[in-house]
């Protein structure tokens, strides 16, 4: 069975709920009218009772016809639906007005009575009945007033009462759902056009409601969301495209050489020739596909390293003098500058060596004969910063927002190098931010370029 809507299930708890709330009003406003009407009877009882204490208390001393007459009196200005009876311990009737026989009260005769119901001549009646004693001589005072029209009254009020509460019911269900749908309205529209979204269509966005209330943050969210979503879409397009094109190549290169060289019988060295450059392209493949491998472990996930307590310094150093045989091929200089003592950073030693290499690697190839590359390591604030600063031939301004993008090469020099792919810092910006660091770059065209590595140091080391 399917589930109902929204809309259905807010008309529904919301009836549910006033009807609950209707069914209280009702009861508690039915029961307050009944209180209501029996208070009200029961003061006019109060109240004859006393009048009939007053004319007793007046005349009981004056004889028994005066007494007779005085009630009499007092009972002609008393309202059709009264009744009154009075009677002294011998039982002579002194008032007898519509009571010619007295009724039994089943809560007693005493002093202070409490009105009961009863029945005179078929009809209702709120009766009391209590004992007046005047200079020693006891009364027996019986008083009733008619509530005939009152329950009827009550009835047709009751009846109207809860009659009415279903209609009422009925009407703010339906109000409850119009406003319900009118409410969900802009989230209909939020699903029609999130289903026209496709993936290649993600520049559309949702209509964010003025209304400033959930639903527009909710249009906000999503729209956000699918800003992420095109940013992914198009570095994951973006990056097969590169990926095929750097791909190609290299595979373009083995696949003419092998052709060239079976197009007729050749010599050995000729043969020998043609395979070492088939190796050299078929490393250069290897390499990027190791590179397109690392920067895939890195979309897939935080980075799953074996860390471990090491020294930053000695590290740097390892891939100082790994880098030194390019640099002294090429003519450059690197000069060292490292901390007092070991600097203790928990990492993976070869990812972190690996980031070196690479910067290392790119100072050396855009750096001219006759440059220089200074290294230093130093900490502070609880961090260690490898700085690696040569005089190269700099990356110009409107490039540097780009360096660390996949595949990106700033300019037709740095593109000519051999063997680039321009995902070496890539991958070291996923090193540094796998061990909570960041590399950041400086630089200025002609002027030379410094790169700083910036990593945590271990708990003991920062203490």
């Amino acid at each position: 069975m399917n589930r109902p809507g929204i809309r259905g299930q807010l008309t529904a708890w919301y009836s549910l709920i006033l009807a609950l709330s209707l069914a209280a009003f009702c009861t508690v406003a039915y029961f307050a009218m009944v209180y209501s009407i029996r208070e009200t009877v029961r003061s006019e009882l109060t109240e004859r009772s006393e009048g009939v204490r007053g004319v007793l208390g007046a005349h009981a001393l004056r004889g028994r016809t005066v007494l007779g007459h005085e009630l009499g009196e007092f009972c002609v200005g008393l309202g059709p639906t009264d009744r009154v009876r009075v009677t002294d311990s011998e039982g002579i009737v002194f008032a007898s007005e519509g009571m010619e026989q007295p009724i039994e009260s089943r809560r007693g005769f005493s002093q202070q009575p409490r009105p009961w119901r009863a029945w005179i001549n078929g009809q209702p009646f709120l009766a009391q009945r209590q004992m007046v004693t005047v200079e020693g001589t006891p009364y027996d005072v019986t008083m009733a007033v008619a509530t005939g029209n009152l329950d009827r009254t009550l009835t047709r009020g009751s009846v109207l009462l809860f009659a009415t509460a279903p209609v009422f019911l009925a009407l703010a269900a339906l109000g409850g759902y119009w406003m319900s749908r009118r409410a969900l309205d802009p989230v209909d529209h939020m699903t029609q056009a999130a289903r026209s979204i496709g993936a290649h269509d993600l520049a559309q966005r949702l209509n964010v409601p003025p209304t400033r209330d959930e639903l527009a943050r909710l249009a906000e969210t999503l729209n956000e969301m699918l800003a992420r979503l095109e940013s992914a879409f198009h570095r994951i397009t973006q990056f097969t495209a590169d990926a095929s094109h750097e791909l190609r190549t290299p595979v373009a290169v083995m696949r003419t050489s092998a052709e060239i060289a079976l197009r007729k019988p050749r010599s050995e060295d000729e043969y020998r020739e043609t395979l070492s450059q088939i190796l050299r392209e078929t490393d250069n493949v290897s390499r990027l596909i190791e590179n397109l491998l690392a920067l895939a472990r890195a979309d897939s996930g935080p980075a799953q390293l074996d860390m471990g307590r090491v020294d930053l310094g000695a590290i740097l150093v390892d891939a100082c003098e790994k880098s030194r045989l390019l640099a002294d091929e090429k003519g450059v200089a690197i000069s060292r500058n490292g901390a007092a003592g070991p600097v203790w950073v928990d990492a993976n030693a070869t990812s972190v060596e690996r980031l070196f290499l690479i910067v290392l690697d790119n100072a050396v190839k855009y750096t001219p004969p006759g440059g220089k590359i200074d290294v230093k390591l130093k900490t502070g604030g609880g961090f260690a910063v490898a700085e690696i600063r040569d005089s190269g031939i700099g990356i110009a301004a409107e490039d540097m927002p780009h360096i660390f993008d996949r595949f990106y090469r700033a300019d037709r020099a740095r593109s000519r190098e051999p063997g680039g792919t321009g995902l070496g810092l890539a991958i070291g910006q996923w090193i540094a931010q796998a061990h909570g660091g960041e590399i950041r770059a400086e630089s200025e065209a002609g002027k030379g370029s410094m790169f700083a590595v910036q990593m945590p140091l271990s708990p003991s080391s920062a203490q």
